[in-house]
């Protein structure tokens, strides 16, 4: 009897079978394809490695890289990108006469809306350029990438015997991240709705973002501010705190590692800490011990982040009626603010201009009739090459 198995022929029936070994020979010199293996797993899981790679670095590195590559292509040389579907090209690279403020990577057509849209998806390369294609690739490998390395600060975290609070930490900026380049774009229904990779496209995201969803006025996003900001009051008033209470300062005689923690010896007074926190502060502002008190330092910013991503979310599909500015009602009423940069009307106004019978802006390069001097499609001249 005999049974194929991994690619080998096993027969039960003889007791002097020949079994394929694990060892391959090339050129005289013998591989261990379980030892490559082993070697493979502990170079990734080692500790001692200048940098930590992991298992899920082995997603993070090629994912972050793709993305950091193609970004840097993207900002220096792509061009222009038909953003709002209407035929209006945006152009966002340093040589299309951008600078280094004003350059970003244009955000997918407002025509793909939320298809996933690879290059092999494309017709050529320069549909895939002309329709936003590098920017989500570069989104989901960043989304892909910054998961990774959360999920690899927990590995990390593990194998030096470590609590998994950085891990945990990180989850902040992933969750704002996420919903901004993600969630917000599937909640109004197309990539285009998203950010802009650069600098004046990122304040031009939130300027429109203020304008279609007055995200000032959420709680959720109120919250953020405080525990980022409040955050950073703690923090350099805990600093400050810590500089008074210091009871020994190191001679030039002291060795550079006099004051390490494993010694245990201590250089300030948690005590006085704690006295001077109630003045500066308010009276019964006390924690129990230091590490309550860095914990509180760092879960304070952290979920004010996660705070402020939830807004996003909600706002993202139109759960604006939780905003406490309820005297202007344009949020509650759904009041429409036209703005110069409300993509969504201009999409709008393209597709009626597409319904009219009379001439019509559009793009060149679907010109396969006449234009006049005002490069505008002649509907007569479509008649005469196409009569009914």
């Amino acid at each position: 009897m005999t049974q194929f198995r991994f690619g080998r022929a096993l027969d039960f029936d003889r007791s002097d079978q020949l079994k394929t070994p694990d060892i391959q020979r090339h050129s005289g010199v013998t591989i261990s394809l379980p030892a490559l293996w082993e070697r493979f797993c502990r170079w990734v899981t080692s500790t001692e490695n200048r940098i930590y790679v992991g298992w899920f670095g082995v997603i993070m590195f090629p994912t972050l890289s793709t993305a950091a590559v193609v970004f840097v292509l993207a900002f220096i040389a792509a061009p222009a990108v038909n953003m709002d579907g209407t035929g209006n090209m945006i152009s966002g690279s340093l040589l299309d006469g951008n600078n280094l403020i004003t350059a970003a990577v244009v955000p997918s057509s407002a025509a793909l809306g939320l298809h996933f849209y690879p290059i092999w998806e494309a017709a050529s390369m320069q549909e895939w350029l002309v329709n936003g294609g590098p920017y989500q690739l570069i989104v989901l490998h960043f989304l892909i990438g910054i998961i990774a390395y959360q999920d690899r600060e927990w590995e990390l975290s593990y194998r030096l015997g470590m609590r998994p609070w950085i891990s945990l930490t990180f989850t902040a900026p992933v969750a704002a991240a996420v919903s901004v380049l993600l969630i917000y774009p599937i909640g109004q229904g197309s990539f285009a709705s998203g950010m802009p990779l650069g600098i004046s496209g990122t304040f031009t995201f939130m300027m429109q973002f203020q304008a279609d969803h007055n995200i000032l006025a959420n709680p959720l996003h109120q919250v953020g501010v405080i525990g980022v900001l409040g955050g950073s009051l703690l923090c350099a008033a805990h600093g400050s705190l810590v500089t008074s209470a210091v009871f020994r300062q190191p001679q030039q005689s002291d060795h550079p590692k006099r004051f390490q923690s494993d010694r245990g010896e201590k250089v300030y007074s948690f005590d006085h800490i704690q006295n001077y926190q109630q003045k500066l502060l308010w009276p019964g502002a006390t924690f129990r011990s230091s590490r309550s008190l860095h914990f509180f330092l760092a879960a304070f910013p952290v979920a004010g982040i996660w705070s402020a991503a939830l807004g996003v979310d909600m706002t993202a599909f139109g759960f604006d009626q939780f905003s406490l500015n309820r005297t202007v009602g344009g949020s509650i009423q759904k009041t429409v603010v036209p703005t110069w940069v409300d993509v969504v009307n201009r999409a709008n106004h393209g597709l009626q201009s597409v319904e009219e019978s009379d001439e019509a802006m559009f793009p060149v390069f679907l010109g396969d009739a006449g234009f006049d001097s005002e490069r505008r499609i002649s509907w007569n001249a479509i008649a005469q090459r196409n009569p009914p």
